[in-house]
């Protein structure tokens, strides 16, 4: 089905629908390390848009919250970090946890005080950097923790039933919406996929924004692919 007809449920019903879009690799490129990303203007311009018109624009990062918030830079977004976990009562417990994981490995980490991010984009040998990071993911999983490798990048959290899946369906249910979009570009975004799907709703659109890092799985999961952001801002123009 064409993308105009997979969209225009949601286009033709705005107060009942729900955007959900993660942020890195999705609305802002993929660069060498997270503080340089950056949303372009046209499509923080879209982003304003829907905000005014669909019943809730949110966005769901791998990111701390306020980061995400930063970054995209748009009022009126709903912003949860984090995978989701920022939603979970016991974020105060679970952030010890991560921490003392943290120091006892004593690599240069992204922390986001609920999940740690050991990214390896940028390393001179590649195989070696990701192989002392396997060494990272089990000693995670033996101290009970969650390993998720996704692109270039090992991400630690607690093993909990927190991710994007379960951040989308709260949302989805805060809001009242009967129709909804999820966009991801990794892994990760699976787990948002199979949210959106298991919200009951009315009408879903699931999109795969795909690269030569992201999982095939996310393709074929998705009703809708796009090749980057630059053709995702092209499709919430869509909307």
């Amino acid at each position: 089905m064409e993308a105009a007809a997979l969209l225009a449920p949601l286009s033709n019903a705005p107060e009942q629908t729900a955007l959900v879009l993660d942020v890195d690799g999705t609305l802002a490129p993929i660069v060498a390390r997270p503080e340089l990303a950056a949303v372009p203007a046209d499509t923080r311009a879209e982003l304003e848009r829907l905000v005014g018109r669909y019943l809730l624009v949110a966005c769901v990062s791998g990111r701390a919250g306020g980061d995400a918030r930063r970054l995209v830079d748009v009022e009126g977004i709903d912003y949860v970090g984090n995978h989701g976990l920022e939603l979970d009562p016991r974020a105060a417990v679970l952030a010890g946890e991560i921490r003392r994981f943290r120091d006892a490995v004593g690599l240069p980490v992204e922390d986001k005080t609920l999940s740690l991010s050991y990214h390896y984009r940028e390393a001179e040998d590649e195989e070696r950097a990701r192989a002392e990071l396997e060494a990272v993911a089990v000693k995670a999983q033996a101290a009970g923790l969650d390993a998720r490798w996704g692109r270039k990048v090992l991400e630690i959290r607690p093993l909990v039933p927190a991710d994007k899946g379960t951040a989308v369906r709260a949302l989805l249910e805060r809001s009242g919406a009967r129709r909804g979009l999820y966009a991801g570009d990794d892994t990760t975004d699976l787990d948002a996929f199979a949210g959106l799907l298991e919200a009951g709703l009315d009408h879903a659109v699931r999109v795969a924004v795909t690269s030569d890092e992201g999982p095939d799985e996310l393709a074929e999961a998705a009703d809708l692919v796009v090749s980057g952001p630059a053709e995702l801002a092209g499709l919430l123009r869509l909307l």
